[in-house]
């Protein structure tokens, strides 16, 4: 897991895949980070894309750097402990400036049966279960 948290960090932006009905959406993400041995992504639940992930909690995430790309595929689930939207915003200092831990619209996910596999042109997909 910390792999993977690294290239996502490294890359600085990943690509979250969500569904609208019967429409893929794709967005740009950068908050990516372990609490309690989970991998966990933050978001703000007036935005589309919470209500995509509510409506369906399948995902992928997508992020690439010097050749090489790393998708994760895996279910969302909301962790509404305010310990847990804390120890991402500490991971993320600069989001404190739009989001709070208690201010009703921070919102964490962690994934679970997570698959992670990393790829390039020049060597064999690798695959991580998380």
């Amino acid at each position: 897991m910390e792999r993977v948290v690294k290239f996502l960090k490294d890359a600085e932006v990943y690509y979250l895949a969500t569904t609208e009905g019967d429409q893929p959406r794709v967005r740009p993400f950068g908050t990516v980070h372990i609490f309690e041995g989970k991998l966990y992504i933050q978001t703000g639940k007036v935005k589309e894309v919470s209500k995509q992930i509510h409506a369906n909690p399948k995902v992928e995430i997508c992020a690439f750097k010097d050749g090489e790309w790393l998708r994760v595929a895996g279910e969302l689930v909301e962790d509404d402990r305010v310990e847990a939207r804390q120890s991402m915003l500490d991971a993320y200092p600069s989001l404190q400036n739009m989001y709070a831990a208690d201010d009703g619209n921070t919102e964490v996910f962690y994934f679970k049966n997570a698959v992670a596999t990393f790829s390039a042109f020049t060597h064999a997909p690798e695959v991580v279960e998380l």
